[in-house]
């Protein structure tokens, strides 16, 4: 990891035997034993760091985590502190970006499901009050166990997705002709599975729309028209986050977007264009409804379709009302889809 600091979970005697700990002396180098061995030895849930030598990251913080015990010997609390205590580590040694392996979770036996559910929570929370880019890295998918439910219903939802295109497509073709339009895409009007409500929804979207369109061009010139310019994504952020009554701190953490992109977007209000996973990110801080994020996204140009799995499954987690941007990513991530913030 190309980040300033990377964590080992190790021993009290500081010693690469296995696992991460061992991967990490083969790659820093004979350097890095030596200095394990003037730290040494390291109690529970304590860090101490070192510098990378051989590795990308400047530090190595080193912390020992706890024996899994079945949850009944105070294992959460010490593991808990192995992550604080890093990352005040990190904090302090003037890192911006810190790596963390899911502690515990290998010989140690801790389930790993629960370190990964724990640690999103001990971060998320220490991030509210730091400016820190946390990366947490797992091995392999068994690394967690994602909802089967979860995982059905939204697999089915993206099923539904190319039958609905097709059939939408096809009305809305026909449609176009009879006014004399483009097609409405996807996203113009609510799906409606019967045949004679779908094609009224879409017959009604595009006379919506040729009236809309006439009446925004009756009389006027170009430059006339391009005055009545609606806000950019920016400013209709901005707006958002008053409406709120939320911080501009608060928001961009929660939306998982590190302090550095959110003043670009201040610096550069006119002409500051989001990545779709950036915008969408913004709407699930804000706890925006469909619409709203439409409405959000579309002042950048985007929208969410219902022909994309990413598109679908923030559709499904919308309208369900479900705003933990950390449960939206695991899906996402279960999905093979880009996460969202930055």
């Amino acid at each position: 990891m190309r980040v300033d600091a990377v964590v080992n979970t190790t021993n009290e005697k500081m010693v690469g035997y296995s696992g991460v700990d061992f991967a990490m002396h083969q790659a820093a180098g004979p350097e890095l034993a030596v200095a394990c061995d003037k730290l040494a030895p390291l109690g529970l849930g304590t860090a101490k760091i070192t510098p990378g030598f051989n590795l990308d990251a400047k530090y190595i913080i080193h912390t020992s985590g706890p024996v899994w015990q079945g949850g009944l010997a105070g294992e959460s609390i010490i593991l808990k502190s192995c992550y604080v205590e890093s990352l005040n580590l990190a904090v302090e040694y003037g890192c911006n970006s810190v790596a963390f392996p899911l502690i515990s979770s290998g010989a140690y036996g801790y389930p790993k499901d629960q370190v990964l559910s724990y640690a999103v929570q001990i971060i998320s929370e220490f991030l509210f009050d730091h400016e820190l880019t946390v990366y947490l890295c797992v091995y392999d998918r068994t690394s967690y166990e994602f909802s089967r439910q979860l995982f059905a219903e939204i697999k089915e939802a993206i099923g539904d997705a190319f039958e609905e295109k097709r059939n939408f497509l096809c009305d809305t073709r026909l449609l176009a002709e009879e006014f004399n339009c483009a097609p409405c895409t996807p996203p113009a009007v609510e799906y409606a599975k019967a045949p004679t409500q779908r094609k009224n929804a879409v017959s009604a979207s595009c006379e919506r729309r040729r009236a809309r369109d006439s009446g925004s061009m009756e009389n006027k010139s170009l430059h006339e028209y391009m005055q009545s310019m609606e806000k950019t994504f920016a400013y209709k952020l901005f707006d958002l986050i008053d409406e709120r009554g939320m911080t501009d701190v608060e928001c961009y953490k929660k939306a998982n977007v590190d302090k550095k992109t959110f003043s670009k977007i201040k610096c550069n209000p006119d002409t500051y264009k989001p990545s779709k996973q950036t915008a969408v990110a913004f709407a699930i801080a804000l706890q925006l409804n469909l619409d709203e994020t439409q409405e959000l996204l579309a002042c950048a140009g985007l929208t969410l379709s219902r022909s994309f799995a990413f598109d679908k499954i923030i559709r499904y987690f919308i309208q369900k009302e479900i705003y933990d941007i950390f449960v939206i990513n695991e899906a996402l991530f279960e999905f093979d889809q880009v996460l969202l913030g930055c």
